[in-house]
């Protein structure tokens, strides 16, 4: 390989690019693809009250088919620098091991595609069959608003067509080649309130105490499963993560009680249809005797699958030719921004191991940013051979 990995990972890592900072990372992004003849776009979005984050587009060709590259650039805080073994934005090499925030999460998959596109550039004169882009954000580990899904859009805006993409998120739970996310859960989040009379807890009667109807409502919605799953996805489930009651006093029967809830759903349901069918099992279970109501937290992450189909199979295939190892088709795991450009194209992801991403020490091993990088030069052979 021409194009070195190892060094450009390094260099990602050294710019310290903490949501929403930029860092210095897509700078470096611009100073390596615009010399190779990228046309790169450096745009910014921000909304009232939120810091403003600047995001990348780096395009070269004009022509189909178009093969399109995201990821993120931007990192969660390190914590405490004191702790770990090697500063967090040094990039340092020891025993073959790379250390530094974002290590695997995900600068080194960034650094990896660059190389492999920068590559395969070399051995085509300078130029694809088609068209290639980066489409890199630095709102991934925030909150996910002035990034991937406002990109896209700008992107769209301006007649910019993508066929397919790759994600470079860490995929792998231990070893390269394990797993390709083909797909997403949805998560929903919402609050069950349930309302009874406030009271002195020596007459009862004169009362009515939530935390009964709460308990009774909460077991009838994990009493059963939400679905049985389907051929790509485990069961949808429903976890009750909080209790609230905010009463102090021991002698005072309160007069609401409230439970926080996640679901992650599969592909049976959407946002809309997932609502109706908690409320409506809540109902039943209320049988005209508790009084309670559900408050719905806004959510951008729906279910979504890329069907397995000659893309699929044309990035399995390269992975097994580099790593010896067949990857099992996943729609494990929390969202990505693929739950964004899966209105676009179809996505699907692979990346590195992921044991220490967000973790002190994060780090990865140089061999398998040279495999990686090989694997993601094969995908692009085959995938401009036609």
């Amino acid at each position: 390989m021409g194009a070195d990995p190892i060094a450009l990972a390094a260099g990602l890592i050294r710019c310290p690019s903490v949501t929403p900072a930029e860092g210095g990372a897509l700078g470096y992004l611009e100073r390596v693809l615009a010399p190779a003849g990228f046309a790169v776009q450096r745009v910014t979005f921000a909304e009232p009250g939120m810091a403003p984050v600047e995001n990348l587009y780096a395009r070269i060709g004009s022509g189909a088919p178009h093969l399109v590259f995201a990821g993120h650039t931007d990192v969660v805080p390190p914590g405490d620098a004191a702790k770990w073994s090697h500063p967090p934005f040094a990039g340092e090499i020891e025993n073959g091991m790379l250390y530094g925030r974002g290590a695997v999460d995900m600068k080194g998959a960034i650094a990896c595609k660059v190389a492999a596109v920068l590559d395969h550039l070399a051995a085509n004169d300078g130029a694809p069959k088609g068209s290639i882009s980066f489409l890199v954000t630095g709102d991934e580990e925030g909150i996910a608003v002035n990034g991937t899904v406002k990109l896209l859009a700008w992107a769209a805006e301006r007649g910019e067509k993508f066929d397919h993409c790759i994600l470079g998120e860490p995929t792998n739970p231990e070893t390269l080649g394990e797993m390709v996310k083909i797909g997403r859960r949805g998560s929903l989040n919402g609050t069950l309130i349930v309302t009874g009379t406030q009271g002195h807890v020596a007459y009862p009667d004169l009362a009515d105490n939530p935390i009964r109807g709460l308990t009774t409502l909460m077991a009838a919605l994990t009493a059963e499963p939400l679905d049985t799953g389907t051929e790509h996805f485990d069961p949808s489930n429903l976890e009750f993560t909080n209790l609230e009651v905010g009463n102090p006093t021991v002698n005072l029967i309160p007069g609401e009680a409230r439970a926080r809830f996640n679901i992650r759903f599969n592909d049976l349901h959407t946002r809309e249809s997932l609502k109706a069918l908690v409320e409506r099992r809540a109902a039943a279970a209320a049988g005209g005797r508790i009084r309670f109501a559900f408050a719905w937290e806004p959510s951008n992450a729906d279910a979504f699958l890329t069907a397995p189909g000659p893309f699929v199979a044309l990035v399995t295939e390269a992975i097994a030719e580099v790593t010896g190892r067949r990857p099992a088709l996943s729609t494990t795991g929390g969202t990505s921004d693929a739950r964004f450009i899966k209105d676009h194209c179809p996505v699907v992801e692979f990346g590195l191991a992921n044991r220490t991403a967000h973790k002190i020490d994060e780090q990865v091993a140089t061999a398998d940013l040279v495999a990686l990088t090989a694997i993601y030069r094969k995908i692009l052979d085959r995938y401009f051979a036609g």
